[in-house]
């Protein structure tokens, strides 16, 4: 079998500073381990609680100054970090007796490299923008759990995805504040010479550098490109700067150097991959730098063609043709041409370009676009959609592209990073249950399912109310920062404090804001809504996140939507919009929720993860049958909206499922929440979170997805092994 990658990087920046006594610190800030194991972050908002508040990041909180000397003359702390040190150094040097090499050590020669155009780790890197980057994050973190040898390749953008305010008057406002890369846990890649590694990729007439950063995730290195660095032009260095930039030639300028630039950064590093991943179409040109390689060296084109898509595997995401990355011809044939046909350079391979774009026509054989996914489905041995429901959806839309039958392996979400520190605690006192390690075939799961329901119910109960405790007390604070920015009196502040009360029903709503996700659903029938909030025995309050892209307006009136009837006398303090939606916002909702709440508009979702995030805390779905839900649904573990059937009158469909919805909530949700026993527990729902947590904890985690990853598309791409795998 091959080990875990290792790259050469760079030493870190000299502001990083700890006592010699310390020194083991170093390892653990610069590797995002840290970020997925609780005694990690809670030694290192130890050191300085207003820093890690500020920053939550390791690297950050070591960079500025400390006062080490009473730490140091404390011994409960040298212990604390002497334990995580130890643990982390296990964790690295450890992986032989976990679930790849135990299983399939012998099958992979070469590691995998996974393409992904976002990346989401930690909310202190924002590198994601929603749901395809924290998947990939996900993928990461659980690779790196089973042992699985990993590289990922992505782009490093200095200006992210934006920062999301909502005015006085409910608009979404987008700011893209530069992040500082010396305060990151980043390392730049070293060359074969010590060096900065910096690759060159053409664009159009002219060439553009780009510097290689190294993420590591635990035992999985992911290869980050910048292009904003001193050997480019001006106009070329924002390139990376912002994730999914709106102009169409920067986007496309974009997956030029995720594609063409992330395979020059691999041959670089002298990383032979067994199979590449594409995780969407974003990076489909690096299908293209590979023909070009093997064309180069000698080979002809067919052969070349047949070699790369031999060793490649793709995951499409969009249930939608319409959805996909698309580009005109016209500007392809100007910024990838001079890579196919050559323009006289080194790297000029002879591919015909006009190959490229016939490969590229998508399923509505449109020759004036050049389609991403339409590329990637015909020069990958195997692709898989993200949900059964999803396979049967691409399957159909894009039948006049694909000649072998797309696969359906559902998402999953990475255990260890959003089950809540209380629910983790429980799994790890009644359960013996380390979420590290959710392989189901090893002597660590043994008895950890039949064990979930003889959990005591106090237990539970308790650990998910203060896990609801710590979400009210982050979002008065997000909703205070709100109502001071816009001006509000000072009595509005303080009515705020007494905004969400931990023993009310909550709702959740937090995901991207597409209008198919249909998140004013429930404002249908407005009296029926504030029926079912307001009533003074058993009432409900409801909490909605989530952004809505820069160019998307219809979305953005959405939010204007919700937050204006959420200002009303009938929602205020019933109904919460909470702004700027990331990483640490999701981990508070999805431990605190009582009910997640999931309405896109049927067969449109793709998958979905955030209600599994929110399954693995014993909260109850309630949700249409789409993505996931359609196949996690069992009856007993949640609610469906609606059934299965498709009404083409979309005002129809409408008042159907917001019907269904009502009903729900005012026949099973309220009920079996309020309705409590002698002991003061409410036994029909914690029967149901039970469910919710055994039919999900397992199914729908990225330990199940890469097992099937693995033998479905990953192992079979691998072979056979001989030769170079380019």
């Amino acid at each position: 079998m091959t080990n875990s990658v290792v790259l050469r990087t760079l030493p870190t920046p000299d502001s990083f500073r700890v006592p010699p006594r310390l020194e083991g610190l170093r390892r653990v800030s610069y590797n995002l381990w840290w970020s997925w194991h609780p005694e990690a972050r809670a030694l290192f908002r130890r050191i300085h609680p207003g820093r890690w508040i500020a920053t939550r990041n390791p690297v950050a909180i070591c960079s500025g100054p400390i006062d080490w000397e009473p730490l140091l003359e404390d011994p409960k702390f040298l212990t604390q970090v002497d334990e995580v040190v130890a643990a982390f150094d296990n964790y690295m040097a450890g992986g032989s007796d976990h679930w790849f090499p135990r299983t399939h050590g012998a099958d992979l020669t070469n590691p995998i490299a996974y393409f992904c155009a976002e990346f989401g780790w930690h909310e202190s890197l924002t590198l994601y923008s929603g749901g395809l980057g924290i998947l990939a994050g996900d993928h990461m973190k659980a690779a790196s759990d089973m042992a699985l040898p990993l590289v990922g390749v992505g782009l490093l953008y200095r200006r992210g995805y934006f920062r999301q305010t909502i005015d006085a008057d409910g608009h979404q406002e987008h700011a893209y504040p530069e992040i500082d890369l010396s305060l990151l846990p980043l390392a730049r890649a070293a060359g074969v010479n010590g060096e900065q590694l910096v690759v060159s990729i053409p664009l159009g007439d002219r060439r553009v550098s780009a510097a290689v950063w190294v993420a590591q995730i635990g035992r999985v290195p992911v290869l980050l490109l910048d292009t904003d660095i001193p050997a480019n032009s001006e106009a070329d260095r924002p390139i990376t700067h912002i994730l999914y930039v709106r102009g169409r030639e920067m986007r496309l300028h974009q997956e030029m150097v995720l594609g063409v630039g992330g395979i020059r950064a691999l041959r670089a590093l002298g990383v032979d991959p067994s199979v590449y991943h594409l995780n969407e179409g974003h990076s489909a040109l690096n299908l293209v730098e590979r023909t070009r390689e093997f064309v180069a060296a000698g080979e002809t084109l067919e052969s070349a063609l047949e070699h790369v898509k031999r060793h490649t595997v793709f995951t499409i995401h969009t249930p939608v043709s319409a959805g996909n990355e698309k580009f005109g011809v016209d500007l392809v044939k100007r910024v990838v041409g001079p890579l196919c046909d050559g323009t006289g350079e080194a790297d000029a391979g002879g591919v015909p370009l006009q190959r490229m774009l016939d490969l590229a026509v998508g399923a509505e054989g449109d020759l004036g676009a050049f389609d991403m996914t339409a590329l990637s489905l015909r020069l990958s041995v195997g692709a898989n959609a993200v949900s059964k429901l999803h396979a049967e959806t691409a399957n159909a839309t894009w039948s006049p592209v694909i000649t072998n039958k797309i696969l359906g392996i559902t998402n999953g979400v990475h255990m260890p990073t959003w089950a809540g520190r209380e629910t983790r605690a429980v799994y790890e006192q009644f359960l013996n249950a380390d979420l590290d390690r959710l392989d189901t075939d090893g002597p660590e799961a043994a008895g950890f399912w039949e064990r979930l329901g003889s959990v005591d119910s106090r237990a539970w109960w308790d650990a998910h109310t203060r896990q609801k405790v710590a979400l009210g007390e982050f979002l008065r604070s997000s909703i205070r920062r709100q109502l001071g920015r816009h001006g509000e009196a000072p009595g509005a502040l303080r009515e705020a404090d007494h905004f969400f009360d931990p023993n009310v029903l909550t709702i959740g709503f937090a995901r991207r804001f597409a209008t198919y996700k249909r998140a004013n659903l429930l404002f249908t029938d407005i009296e029926r809504l504030t029926r079912i909030l307001s009533n003074s025995d058993r009432p409900v309050q409801i909490v909605f996140a989530g952004k809505a892209h820069p160019a998307d307006r219809a979305g953005q009136e959405v939010i204007r939507d919700i937050w204006e009837k959420s200002r009303t006398d009938a929602f205020r303090g019933r109904i919460f919009v909470m702004e700027d939606y990331d990483m640490r916002t999701a981990r508070y909702l999805v431990a605190g929720c009582d009910v997640w709440l999931n309405t896109p508009r049927r067969p449109l979702e793709a998958s979905g993860t955030s209600g599994m995030k929110a399954s693995a805390n014993g909260a109850v779905n309630v949700s249409i049958l789409d993505g996931w839900w359609d196949e996690g649904y069992t009856g007993t573990n949640g609610f469906a909206i609606g059934d299965t059937s498709i009404n083409p009158d979309d005002a129809a469909q409408d008042a159907a499922d917001a019907e269904s919805l009502y009903r729900i909530l005012e026949n099973e949700v309220v009920p079996r929440y309020y309705d409590r026993g002698a002991d003061g527990l409410p036994a029909a729902w914690l029967d149901l979170a039970r469910a919710s947590i055994g039919s999900t904890l397992w199914r729908f985690s990225t330990t199940r997805m890469l097992h099937e990853y693995c033998e479905q598309l990953y192992l079979p791409a691998a072979t056979p092994q001989t030769g170079s795998h380019r």
